[in-house]
């Protein structure tokens, strides 16, 4: 029996860190991903992964229950999967810590608890940016492209370069090098009634 680790983030800034101090000692290999816990089995690089590796008898290994998933459905889906092929599961903290074999209340109940907690921050979320809002004030990514590359982007474009050229000069993404464009051209159309 071989304990095999999974750490799973949602977005590539998080840390993983703290998972892989808990897992690496214990874990003969330890898959990663930085992708959402909601989606399907299919759409986890480092779960398919972790479970193309493991035979019968092994243990997957993970810190917390949501760690497999953040989708009360997908987590049972994902469960079931492993018991058929004689897959047990290790979870090493929260409410359903310790060694599984088969699905049971205590484990549902960790899955149907992450997907709350998911939905939960997912709430806070909108309502922190719709708050803000309210102040005049924009949350989201902050903007990349001051005035003066602003000018830079149209003065190229202006003069004909792609916007290949362009991103590649001035030294941000072809996506904000289109967005700045169509925000020009925008500006520039004649209002119609």
């Amino acid at each position: 029996m071989a304990l095999v680790g999974l750490v799973r983030v949602s977005t590539s800034k998080q840390e993983t860190a703290r998972q892989h101090d808990d897992l690496d000692p214990i874990c003969v290999k330890v898959f990663e991903e930085k992708i959402s816990g909601k989606l399907k089995v299919a759409d986890r690089p480092g779960l398919q992964a972790a479970l193309d590796y493991m035979r019968p008898g092994d243990m997957l290994t993970v810190q917390e229950a949501d760690r497999l998933g953040r989708n009360l459905l997908e987590g049972l889906i994902v469960l079931n999967d492993l018991f058929q092929q004689g897959i047990s599961v290790k979870i090493l903290h929260g409410i359903a810590a310790g060694e599984h074999t088969e699905r049971s209340l205590i484990l549902d109940l960790a899955l149907a608890l992450a997907e709350d907690r998911r939905r939960d921050i997912a709430r806070k979320t909108r309502d922190g940016l719709q708050a803000a809002a309210r102040r005049g004030r924009k949350g989201g990514r902050p903007r990349v492209v001051d005035a003066d590359k602003r000018r830079a982007i149209l003065a190229r474009h202006a003069e004909g370069q792609s916007l290949r050229e362009i991103a590649r000069g001035v030294g941000v993404s072809l996506a904000v090098v289109h967005g700045e464009v169509k925000a020009a051209q925008l500006e520039a159309a004649p209002a119609t009634e």
